[in-house]
């Protein structure tokens, strides 16, 4: 008996507590996931832009003007541009999570294509959206 607990023992004390990137071998799915936690993240910095847009927009002209200025600088161009890429990400992965819960796309070539259309998707969305805008100016 004393024999059978030290061995259920030993096998506990060599088992990880919870898988970590460790055990796991990186794979283009559990990257995507991980960045879809990250732009998620991301798009509240940008709602908190967006919204110190909006409340110069509703202050005054010096505030506005302010807040133009640096949205039209280098680095707010490229905050927003990763902004606009950070949308698109995440809510190509949200429909690529959805098409999942519908029992959808889990077998091993559809997984790895909808992963792959959710990067290639968002970085095309917002070089067309970039793109255009810039025309239309």
């Amino acid at each position: 008996m004393a024999e059978t607990t030290s061995q259920a023992e030993a096998l506990r004390a060599r088992r990880p507590l919870s898988p970590h990137l460790q055990i796991y071998t990186p794979m283009l799915t559990m990257m995507m996931s991980i960045m879809h936690r990250i732009t998620g993240i991301a798009l509240y910095a940008g709602t908190l832009l967006l919204a110190w847009f909006l409340i110069a927009a509703a202050s005054d002209a010096r505030s506005f003007a302010t807040a133009a200025w640096f949205l039209d600088s280098i680095v707010g161009q490229l905050i927003l541009f990763g902004f606009t890429w950070a949308l698109f990400h995440h809510l190509l992965g949200g429909v690529r999570h959805f098409v999942w819960d519908a029992g959808y796309g889990m077998d091993h070539p559809e997984r790895e294509w909808l992963a792959q259309a959710t990067l290639i998707g968002g970085i095309v969305l917002t070089i067309v959206v970039w793109a255009v805008s810039y025309f239309l100016r």
